[in-house]
Parts: C-alpha cells; structure tokens; sequence
C-alpha cells in the first residue's frame, strides 16, 4: 500500500510541475508579463529616477511619496518585483521557444506527401480536373513548374485505385514560421540585454559585494573604498563633472539613498566647453573639446563631444549631457535693506560660502550659481484696458483660440530677450535655515518703461523665486531707490521733506492749512514707512494705509480718502528724495524720468519688506568658468539589445508579410492522361490567397474541350 501511495504522490507531483512548466511556456502568460513591464516602464519614464526623496515629497506629497517608496517607484529598473517579472518574461518566452522550436524546425523538413486523396478533398482552397500528360510526366512537368515559381517540390509515386499515380507535394512562405522563432527570440535578448545594461550588475556588487551608497559630503579622494566600484565593473551609466581647464576620471552614480563611486579607466580633460546661441538667445550647440588620458598607458585621445555625437574609448561611451558652473569668481555688492547694514563688498567662487556678520547676528554666504544669459519672455501676457469684446475685458475669441486651432499654434504671443546676467546664493542664519536669492546684473524694461532690477527671494527649492522690481535711477543704478529708502528711516529728512511738501501745496497765507495737510503727510509717511502701527500691527506699505482706512474711514468715503492719501505720499516721497538728493550732492532726477521712477518706487518700497534679509547682494564682476556634465556609460548588453531589435523586425515582419502554403496535386492515371485533384492551405485567408489558387489552377489544369 506505501508503494501505492508514494506512486501516487509521484505522480501528482509530477502533474502539479508539468502544470506549472504548461503555465511559464503559455503564450499568455508571457504577454501579461511583458503588459506588466511595459506599464512599469511607463512609470519609470513618468517618474524621474534616483532624486533624492525631499524632492518626491515636494512633488507628491508626504503621503504618497512614502507609498511610492514602498512601491519601490523612484527605482523601478533595480526593483526587485521588476527584476523578478523580467526574470519570468525570459523564462517563459525561452520555455515557449523550447517547446516550439524542434517543432516548427522539424515540420520545416516535412512535405507531407502521404496524405490521402480523401482527405485533400475537405479542404477549401480545392479543385479537380483533367491533364492531357501521364502522371509520371505530368509530375514531372508541375515540379519543374512549381520549382520555378518559388516552391519547393517533392514527388512521391504509390499505388492508387486505378494504378499508379504520382502525388506532387510542395511548400512556400516556410520562413513565417521562422518569423515565430526570431520574434519571441529578440523578446529574450532585449530582456536579457535590458538587465546587462540596467544597475543589476551594480545591485549585486552593493548586495554580495559589501559595496554601499555614500550620503556625506567632502572631496571624491575622501569618500572610502566601500563605496567606490572597481574598473573592471562590467555595465555601469553614471555622471561625470569637469571644469574648463581640469580632468577627471571618477563617475558618480546616483542612487535613492545617495551615490556610489566609479572609477574609470581613464580621466578626461576639458578644454573648452562651447555653447552657441539663436538670434534669440536661446542655446542652439552644446559641445566640449576634451583630452582622453588613459591611465593604463598614458596615451591621449583628443575628441569633441556633441549632444547626440557622443566620444568612445576602450568600450565607454562618452555623451554630452549638460553643463553646470566651474567654480566661476563673482564680486558682489552688499545693497542695505536694514537701517543698520551698510555697504560693502565681497568675493567667492561659485560652490563656496563665507561667513558675515550683521549686528549681533552670523550669517553665512553661500555661493550657489551665476547665469550668464538669460532668456526670458518679456511679452505682456494681459491685454490693455478696453481691448476686451465686452466690459470685462475678457476677449472671447483669444479665449477660444487659446484652445482650438492648428496643434503647432503657440497660444500666446513671445517676446525672448536675453536680460544678461544673474547670480544666485544663499542666506544661512545660525540655525541652519536659509532662504535663497536670484539677483540680475543689469536692470530690466519689463514693458512699462521703467527699467528695474529684479530681486528674487524664495523659501525653498519647491517653490518659485518672487521678485521685488527696485527701479534704476537715471544713471541706471540702484542706487537712487537704496537712497530713498535709507531717507524714508531718518526722522529729520522726512521731517523736512513733509515741511517742503505742506510750504510748496498750501498758500503762505493760510498757515492753518498748511499745518494740517503737514499732519496729514506725516500720518500717510508714518503709515507707510510703518512706524504707526494699525490694529496692532507695523507692517508698513500700501496695505497698511489700506488697513488704516478700513479702520477708521467710513465706507461711503474710503475711496475720496484712499485718492487723497495716495496723492499726499506721492508729493511727499517726491520732497523725500529730493531732500536725500541736497544731503548727498546728487543732481536732481531730470523730470521726464521722475514719474517712471517714482510710481516704481512707491511700488518697491511697499514691497521691501517682503524681501527678508538684512542685504540685496548685487552682481558687479565676475570671471565665468563653464563645466561640463558628461554621461560615461559602459553598455555591454547594447549590441544584444540592437540583435533583438533586428530579429524583432525580421520576426514581425515574417509573420505579417509571409504567408505559409502548401500545395497537393494527386495524379491519377485516367486514359491517355491523368485526373488531377489539387488542393492549397495557407496559415491566413486572404484575398491574395484565393487570387493565387486561382491563377494555380489556371496553370495546372488544362482547359475542358467544349461538348458538342
């Protein structure tokens, strides 16, 4: 009975195996697998790679970037689920090819010349009549026929009922069939080159070879042995930085949870890096003139790398991927924004900080970037008052057209200019918080007329820069608005400047008058400066004369007072800046500039205090070394991928294009002839299958006598 059983539990065994094989080489299966890798693909595409997590969490939240991690969704070609289902894919397409292939390579010998007259008889494509030769010759005569035709031919002789007759068997379109193989072959070599040119090899050497990701900071000849990869590392695709005028020969491979080193075989020198530009300023060439030194052999390869024109040594690609500053000098100009600050200069190169002191508070300076052309779109995005189709201004038609119409059709209009220079760096206070700042060299016509320097300030990287516009002065500084706004914190000049105002609008003779429009431009300068506080708070600007009047202004004569108010601080601010122009022995502003000039600065100053920090640093010189950001890829699996390709191709287009035939013609001896019974198969049914038939018949058979 034990004997029975173990029987028994053999061979269920072996059926639940032979089940499971049935499974891995169903055509099914491998479809949903390769359904599977594509849309994962797909998110790999979508999802930018290997940045660090903050950067998922600002873009999806905190919730959802965890989700995503889990899901290993930031990695997805080194995810495990993904390694597993490709690891399927080619298991179960090569277990298809094993299964199919002797096959499909045995029946590409067969003829199938034994089959029955009875049996050509069902099928559809068939035919019978009379041919005048014997059978032998008649045989003969159809195979060197379909011979030349392109078939390929055999002939049988065998005994029938009414004697001897010949069955002429042939083929055609075998490489359909072929177009099977080739195809689900090219499946497992651009499977298989997928995982050699992925970060397998490199997951293995992290995983068996006690290799690790490195998240500090510090030099690349600091950073240990455990996370730096060998030479001889077989498939690898990492970053490699260098500045005009050095080398380097260690790439950096970004991973989720820092980066890992490799070493290369060799270290590139940049020359020079190159960029060209439109009429418009837009970049329209990025190239390097590099030097490959061979560290083996010391040999030099010079070169020029160009996007899509990459450099090869000893198997490595060398692509041209962006650029990045080289560690350019800038010289910049400390603007006060505080009463307490003062002016003054200093110096760095780009990448390093330096330490400041402001009062009793420590800042550092970090260095972040220069830009030296800039590109921007000064167009008016707003349409002038009354251009609108109705009262609203809202233009109905540019609404429509904005999306409807050619795909090409740009939906609003550009104005690119090159705006020239920007330097950008960053305020880190004690604490280890810091703010960053966009600041441009030159001052900007940003289409009222008035040209301003733009002050950009922003919390963090997540978020846009936002821009205070200090207005240039007629010598095209900024140093008429720091004057104005240093004036608008000294107690006596405001005072002077608000006798000025009340002596120039009041007449002499009315002294009364004259005191309490002085009163009133004391109360707007005050608001405005904040320095009186409104509902418990000094925030200063437009809002805090708004505030005031919504506090202590009745509704029905907001705006008569609003008007008046700004009408008062205008006249003042303008004996402001005189006053502050006598004290420094500045000219006065030549009058077709001052309005411009100060409807921009009432602007400015109500908004300075949304710039927080203690100075504006402004760009004065600066010395640009450029860098290039190379790809040095080793791709191993590149040319099975290209030989999957190419049998993908051949393959598909076998099994479209090519159609299998076969063809039977029994002859019967019948008096001084023979009757021929003739029959075709195809793999599809096509109208080119039947015409063919027909015109097969037409040569076969010969035409009947007609009856008398």
């Amino acid at each position: 009975m034990s004997t029975i059983a173990e029987r028994s539990e053999h061979n269920e065994t072996s059926g639940r195996w032979r089940d499971v094989l049935e499974l891995l080489a169903s055509m099914r299966f491998a479809i949903a697998l390769l359904t599977v890798i594509c849309i994962a693909s797909v998110i790999g595409t979508v999802i930018k790679q290997h940045e660090p997590l903050p950067n998922y969490v600002n873009q999806f939240g905190p919730f959802w970037a965890e989700v995503f991690a889990s899901l290993r969704l930031y990695t997805v070609y080194s995810a495990w689920w993904f390694l597993l289902i490709l690891a399927f894919l080619v298991l179960s397409t090569s277990l298809c090819i094993a299964r199919n292939a002797p096959k499909i390579l045995a029946d590409l010998k067969v003829y199938k010349e034994n089959i029955r007259e009875q049996s050509l008889r069902a099928f559809h494509h068939k035919a019978e009549g009379p041919v005048s030769m014997a059978p032998e010759a008649a045989a003969q005569h159809l195979g060197r026929l379909l011979a030349s035709g392109g078939w390929k031919v055999r002939l049988q002789s065998r005994q029938g009922p009414s004697g001897t007759g010949w069955m002429v068997a042939a083929k055609a379109g075998a490489a359909n069939k072929l177009g099977y193989i080739a195809a689900h072959s090219a499946i497992v070599l651009v499977c298989i080159g997928g995982l050699l040119d992925g970060d397998l090899m490199v997951r293995a050497q992290m995983w068996f070879g006690g290799k690790t990701s490195y998240s500090g900071g510090g030099l690349i000849a600091d950073v240990p042995e455990q996370h730096r990869l060998s030479e001889r590392n077989p498939t690898y695709r990492g970053n490699l930085m260098v500045a005009e005028g050095m080398a380097s020969g260690t790439a950096i491979l970004n991973q989720s949870d820092g980066i890992l080193l490799q070493e290369l075989p060799f270290a590139v020198e940049l020359k020079k890096f190159i960029v060209e530009y439109y009429s418009t300023g837009m970049p329209k060439l990025f190239a390097s003139d590099i030097v490959i030194h061979d560290k083996a052999t010391g040999e030099k390869q010079e070169a020029r790398v160009e996007v899509n024109h990459p450099a090869s040594f000893k198997g490595i690609q060398i692509y041209q991927s962006s650029f990045d500053d080289g560690g350019s000098r800038v010289k910049l100009r400390a603007v006060p924004m505080e009463a307490d600050v003062r002016a003054f200069e200093v110096e760095g190169t780009v990448g390093s900080a330096t330490e400041l002191e402001s009062g009793d508070t420590r800042l550092q300076l970090e260095f972040t970037g220069l830009r030296t052309i800039n590109v921007e779109n000064l167009a008016n995005p707003s349409p002038a008052p009354g251009e609108g189709t109705d009262v609203r201004a809202v233009d109905l038609r540019q609404a429509l057209e904005q999306r409807l119409g050619a795909g090409h059709k740009t939906v609003t209009a550009k104005a690119l200019r090159n705006v020239g220079p920007s330097v950008s760096y960053k305020l880190r206070d004690e604490a280890g918080q810091a703010r960053e700042y966009n600041n441009y060299m030159l001052p900007v016509d940003t289409g009222d007329g008035v040209p301003v320097f733009l002050l950009g300030m922003r919390e963090s990287a997540a978020t846009p820069f936002r821009y205070l516009r200090v207005p240039a002065d007629e010598n095209s500084e900024i140093n008429g608005f720091v004057r104005l706004r240093a004036a608008l914190r000294t107690p006596e000049l405001r005072e002077r400047a608000i006798q000025n105002y009340a002596r120039r609008a009041v007449d002499p003779a009315r002294p009364q008058l004259g005191q309490q429009l002085a009163d009133s431009a004391r109360r707007a300068l005050g608001l405005f400066a904040g320095l009186e506080p409104v509902n418990g708070k000094s925030a200063g600007g437009l809002q805090a004369l708004a505030d005031f009047m919504d506090a202590n202004v009745p509704e029905a004569e907001r705006q008569r007072a609003g008007e008046m108010f700004v009408r008062i601080l205008n006249g003042v601010l303008f004996e402001l800046d005189t006053v502050a122009r006598e004290q420094a022995r500045v000219p006065l502003m030549p009058q077709d500039k001052v309005a411009g000039f100060m409807t921009q600065s009432v602007l400015a100053l109500s908004d300075a205090p949304l710039y927080i920090a203690p100075m504006a640093f402004m760009l004065t010189d600066f010395t640009q070394v450029q860098a290039s950001v190379f790809q040095v890829a080793r791709a191993p699996g590149k040319t099975v991928v290209y030989l999957g390709c190419t049998l993908l191709i051949i393959g598909i287009f076998a099994m479209l294009y090519i159609r299998e035939r076969r063809l039977w013609i029994w002859l019967a001896p019948a008096g001084q002839g023979s009757q021929a019974m003739l029959a075709l198969s195809s793999n599809r049914k096509t109208l080119d299958t039947d015409r063919e038939f027909e015109q097969l018949k037409a040569r076969i058979l010969a035409p009947e006598e007609p009856r008398t």
